[in-house]
């Protein structure tokens, strides 16, 4: 039986071909935990992932979880009946510690190969939430994830286009493009301030041009 009561059928017999990585924001696990399972919170993930290491299956992987709310990526609106929501303990403040992000390598690795999913499908909730969402924030090690296979990163000496059009064929939702900015910039350049510039660019054109959001054509 799921731990969670809070799920649904997959809408359009979709199937899952997005990873989707939050934080709990919450003081402990347990009352993560606690949460994700409570009817009347109305929300839920298919895993949590404690700061020790532990996995719990909240949801099945088949069903839907209540994990993304608005939002899209590329030409994905529904995100939640095409994704697996991966919650990580954690205050949202604090690093995330080595028996956790242990845990989520292969968690992300088994999930991968279950379902096909690409390293370019691993995306934070910050990613299709630009400016709602700011998990799992500056402190996660996306550039580990991306040694490992299991997500995507920036290459230098790409050459330049104009940002917006990168970002959109990543797969960031239209927004004001500071909102768009701050988002990819929260999980590929953390500490940059200030406005747009040429690594920006460079990077984002990158990102695109190997990794074109749903092959380079949105779908519904």
């Amino acid at each position: 039986m799921p731990a969670s009561p809070n799920f649904g059928e997959r809408r359009g017999c979709a199937r899952p071909d997005l990873i989707v990585i939050h934080y709990t924001a919450m003081a402990s696990c347990a009352e993560a935990r606690d949460r994700l399972c409570d009817p009347a919170a109305e929300v839920s993930a298919h895993y949590l992932i404690s700061e020790t290491g532990e996995i719990e299956a909240l949801v099945p992987e088949e069903a839907r979880a209540w994990h993304a709310g608005a939002g899209t990526w590329g030409g994905v609106t529904d995100v939640n009946s095409r994704s697996i929501g991966i919650e990580l303990a954690n205050t949202g403040d604090a690093p995330f510690p080595e028996p956790q992000m242990a845990a989520l390598e292969r968690l992300i690795a088994d999930i991968m190969a279950r379902w096909q999913i690409p390293p370019e499908r691993v995306i934070g909730h910050s990613d299709m939430a630009p400016g709602r969402k700011q998990d799992p924030g500056p402190r996660f090690d996306w550039r580990r994830l991306a040694l490992s296979g299991l997500s995507v990163w920036p290459e230098s000496g790409a050459g330049e286009a104009p940002l917006a059009a990168s970002l959109t064929r990543i797969g960031y939702p239209d927004s004001a493009p500071d909102t768009r900015l701050a988002a990819f910039r929260l999980r590929f350049r953390p500490h940059a301030t200030g406005p747009e510039d040429a690594v920006d660019r460079a990077l984002a054109a990158g990102l695109a041009f190997r990794f074109p959001v749903d092959g380079g054509a949105l779908d519904a």
